[in-house]
């Protein structure tokens, strides 16, 4: 889409040119005239789709020449590195302007920031925690605020940051609110329910032209580790489907924990490799999992055994996604003629870690229901039930709440017995 079609200002599009953007991206084009019309929103997509540059853009058009000392325009980011990336943007697409902006992050002395608030300025990009504290100490005005922002706010729920923007989003009173990320889950709603009013949710998927060439993917999206537990412990039921598996965990003792929380039939079916203790079940090499009769599960830790040969090996589980996308992708990309069926469990702090690992590979992973008979821990029971009620009733301070897209939904509702069969019955046949 060409940029002319964004309907912005010349000088802001003779920026955009000098900068290297000859064309408009996706999520500027569902977005821009949304955010210049004032309108709430919650925007989705994956990393590198143009969400910082949409909203610099918008804010840009937006802000007008003014004297006041009182910020017109906050930005919430998790940490000083993206404070310091959000002003370059500014900074690189507003040459033609004089723009007051500053940064606020750390822990150190508030004076010479607060001194800098007073003078005078623009747009206040802060981390949650530094930008209250500044408000605390009466150095952050937001009564002349015109546009609140929160960037990567997948990542400051899962840095537990959602009071902060709260009390400062309540404390802004009637601005246009814009929320960016790559994910929406339970606990981001729970926080953008506090303070926006139905807003208008664009997601864009930005997935790639080419797709890799993977076994079959499955995802559960669960609410908590023990759940997760409960989940495994449930489908390993069925020794006739999984056989022989690996479980994937991304430490050495969360290896040796789940090793006692996996119900064994028969002694030996449960093992780890390479266990913390002398006195665990184990093997020091899989070729030897895979010669015993009686194991029947392998708990390996993604930390020290990279390259395990899964040759042999029809399912494997990833109780937790691996903090690395290529350890994920190391596993599932298909080199062979074997068949593999690689089920992953994540739940909502997870989730953005799932899209980058969709976005390497160029497609989505099948969702899967979960089982009907599954215990789902009871805290996180509990949650699922008031936010449920919150919904039914209407949220009390806002209305964030939106349909999944079609895209995201679950796509059938096979059990994972049916499934797994389905898939080796195509491999024997």
């Amino acid at each position: 889409m060409s940029l002319d079609k964004l309907k912005l200002s010349k000088p802001l599009i003779a920026a955009m040119n000098d900068a290297g953007y000859i064309s408009a991206k996706e999520i500027q084009a569902k977005t821009m005239s949304r955010i210049i019309g004032g309108q709430d929103i919650i925007a989705i997509g994956p990393e590198g789709c143009g969400k910082t540059t949409t909203y610099v853009l918008g804010v840009l058009m937006k802000l007008k020449y003014s004297t006041d000392e009182a910020p017109k325009v906050l930005i919430l980011v998790p940490d000083g590195e993206r404070v310091e990336a959000v002003i370059a943007e500014f900074m690189l697409l507003s040459k033609n302007r004089n723009l007051r902006i500053i940064g606020l992050y750390g822990t150190g002395g508030m004076d010479d920031d607060i001194q800098v608030l007073l003078d005078g300025i623009d747009i206040v990009v802060a981390t949650p925690t530094r930008a209250r504290a500044v408000y605390l100490k009466l150095g952050l005005n937001l009564n002349r605020l015109q546009t609140f922002i929160v960037d990567d706010a997948e990542v400051i729920v899962k840095q537990g940051m959602q009071l902060p923007v709260a009390e400062l989003a309540r404390s802004a009173g009637k601005v246009q609110h814009l929320i960016f990320t790559t994910v929406v889950h339970d606990k981001l709603n729970l926080m953008i329910d506090q303070f926006m009013n139905f807003p208008t949710t664009i997601e864009v998927e930005d997935l790639g032209d080419s797709q890799a060439e993977t076994h079959e993917l499955l995802l559960y999206h669960v609410p908590n580790f023990k759940t997760k537990v409960n989940l495994l412990n449930l489908l390993l039921r069925d020794d006739e489907v999984f056989d022989k598996v690996v479980v994937f965990v991304n430490t050495r003792l969360t290896a040796q924990k789940l090793g006692k929380s996996l119900h064994a039939a028969k002694p030996g079916a449960v093992a780890v490799l390479n266990p913390l203790f002398f006195d665990e079940e184990g093997f020091d090499h899989i070729e030897d999992f895979k010669e015993s009769p009686e194991a029947r599960v392998l708990i390996v830790a993604n930390e020290g055994n990279a390259g395990i040969d899964l040759s042999g090996i029809h399912f494997m589980f990833h109780l937790e996604v691996p903090e690395l996308k290529e350890t994920f992708l190391s596993r599932v990309v298909k080199e062979g003629d074997e068949e593999l069926v690689a089920i992953t469990f994540a739940t909502d702090l997870e989730l953005a870690e799932v899209r980058k690992i969709e976005q390497s590979m160029g497609k989505k992973i099948d969702v899967m229901d979960l089982p009907e008979d599954l215990v789902i821990d009871k805290v996180a029971k509990a949650a699922a039930i008031k936010t449920k009620k919150e919904i039914v009733e209407g949220p009390k301070g806002g209305g964030a709440y939106h349909e999944k897209k079609e895209s995201n939904s679950k796509t059938h509702n096979y059990g994972i017995g049916q499934k797994a069969k389905m898939t080796m019955k195509k491999k024997h046949g």
